[in-house]
């Protein structure tokens, strides 16, 4: 595949995760307006909610979950920076190719289990036992969404090394 395809297969993966980070982002603002809202109910009526503290717990959840693609994209997760940003573009690219089968494997074994788990909570309609009782499988099914989301910045960024590794270039 010509070099001017993997860019724009490329593209459309990063723009998906910059998307999905973006809408994502707005659920802080459910979660501030949620959190405000019951304290001032509490504290100021004496008469807490059932729903806010559970509810902005699902909502941190999702929101933690469904932004790592996003965080992928940005390089935003963990690296030990100390020697890696000394290294020239062609080490880091095999440095991260070498690590990458461990990422792989993660992201596969979430996927799976994951989409296990939110068929089984979709399946028997599952809800919290709590006295809010919220429906509880549209959350677990954002987490094999998630999973798929951040599997394929992965390998968005597999190639990028790849390209990398061979050329000594970064591939944008």
């Amino acid at each position: 595949m010509p070099i001017r395809k993997w860019q724009r297969a490329l593209t459309y993966v990063d723009a998906i995760s910059q998307w999905s980070g973006k809408v994502v982002s707005f659920l802080i603002f459910f979660m501030i307006c949620a959190l405000t809202w019951e304290v001032v109910l509490r504290y100021v009526f004496n008469s807490p909610t059932i729903w806010a503290h559970e509810s902005c717990q699902l909502v941190f959840a999702i929101y933690g979950i469904l932004g790592g693609a996003y965080a992928l994209f940005h390089k935003a997760h963990v690296n030990c920076e100390l020697f890696y940003a000394r290294f020239s573009v062609r080490v880091r690219a095999i440095l991260d190719l070498v690590t990458s089968p461990m990422f792989f494997i993660f992201c596969v074994v979430l996927l799976m289990d994951a989409l296990g788990f939110g068929l089984t909570s979709l399946k028997h309609l599952e809800h919290s036992t709590s006295p809010f009782n919220p429906p509880l499988y549209p959350f677990k099914l954002m987490i094999p969404l998630a999973a798929l989301l951040i599997l394929f910045q992965g390998l968005a960024k597999f190639i990028r090394d790849f390209y990398g590794a061979i050329t000594g270039r970064l591939l944008t």
